[in-house]
């Protein structure tokens, strides 16, 4: 059986790892832009992707030449604008000739609104899609999920209990067979007058009754409580999550952008991103983002779609294709990134 914790504790061993396990074809969508362009180009040299090139190609060509990226023509596909490389990026998917899509140099309003598309994106009937930042913070002893921070406003109860097994879901892909999950808020109490708690004491209720399944929930949990040791003993607090969770699930996207934006640019921690959820995996990095952020978040993208976290299309494009169009979802009841600002 799977150590509880057999997994990476940052994101250069996640890559590592990723790698020794071989490509993944990863559709770009929009890739005309320099450091996507050097990320691919990183990202095959090294053995983690066979990229497929979305984008206007009289765009794309110019700057692979800058740098040296020597293109053919099976992984470059011309397109036209942002919507039309989001559209082909994901057809590639759905068409079984790519594993996961990337978001190259576009608007994230754009690539969500394609993914989420009820006729030809990436949603899977009864699953909601969400957000995943993957943290390695200077001086902590494991890697950090926080979610959802990008895609879902202000999730329900019934929201909240799909994001946390997305979650979950993603942890036992890098391989954290029972990840500690703690649900936030402002307190360790649970507190009438604060929803939040409410809702964090119905998910532990939940997780205990086989409703959110494979990890160890608790909450409320203040963020200190959740990942301070010394906190923990400080008050006294009596929890197998307390000081050691592997996941931070927020009351909100706004709570839960800060907190991730805090740990980045104040914390120096490095991040991954992801959209989970989908029939596969979606790298949905910031057009501001790193080299290293993007390789970071193609390497956990290959080891979710290696785990299955996602069904993952390879070998079957023409049996997803007909499952999505025969069940198409309902207009999205998230909204992703509202504010252009929050991942540009």
């Amino acid at each position: 059986m799977m150590a509880r914790h057999d997994t990476a504790r940052t994101l250069a061993a996640l890559v590592d790892r990723a790698r020794a396990k071989g490509p993944a074809r990863i559709a770009v969508a929009d890739a005309a832009q320099e450091v996507v362009l050097v990320t691919m180009r990183r990202a095959m040299e090294e053995g983690l992707a066979e990229p497929h090139l979305v984008g206007p190609r009289a765009e794309i060509e110019p700057l692979a030449a800058a740098i040296g990226f020597k293109l053919d023509e099976t992984c470059l596909h011309d397109s036209g604008g942002d919507v039309d490389a989001a559209r082909l990026a994901v057809g590639l998917v759905r068409d079984g000739k790519a594993d996961v899509v990337m978001k190259g140099n576009l608007h994230t309003d754009v690539f969500m609104r394609v993914l989420l598309d009820a006729e030809t994106g990436l949603r899977v009937p009864d699953k909601r899609v969400s957000h995943l930042f993957l943290l390695e913070v200077p001086g902590h002893d494991r890697l950090l999920g926080t979610t959802d921070a990008a895609i879902n406003i202000a999730p329900d109860l019934a929201a909240k209990a799909q994001i946390c097994q997305n979650a979950i879901d993603a942890f036992h892909a890098i391989g954290v067979a029972e990840p500690r999950l703690a649900v936030l808020s402002a307190v360790e109490t649970v507190t009438a007058s604060i929803g939040s708690t409410l809702d964090a004491a119905s998910l532990t209720l939940m997780a205990r009754r086989g409703q959110i399944t494979g990890a160890i929930v608790d909450g409320p949990l203040a963020f200190d409580n959740a990942v301070s040791p010394r906190a923990v003993a400080e008050k006294g607090i009596i929890s197998e999550v307390a000081g050691r969770a592997d996941i931070l699930l927020v009351p909100d996207l706004v709570s839960g952008n800060m907190l991730a934006k805090a740990l980045e640019y104040l914390g120096g921690a490095k991040a991954a991103a992801l959209a989970l959820g989908l029939a596969a995996p979606a790298i949905l990095t910031s057009r501001a983002d790193t080299e290293e952020t993007r390789i970071a978040s193609l390497a956990l993208a290959s080891l979710l779609w290696r785990s299955g976290c996602a069904p993952g299309p390879t070998g079957m494009g023409e049996e997803l294709h007909r499952t999505l169009r025969a069940a198409p979802m309902a207009e999205a009841d998230c909204h992703p990134l509202p504010l252009r600002d929050l991942a540009e």
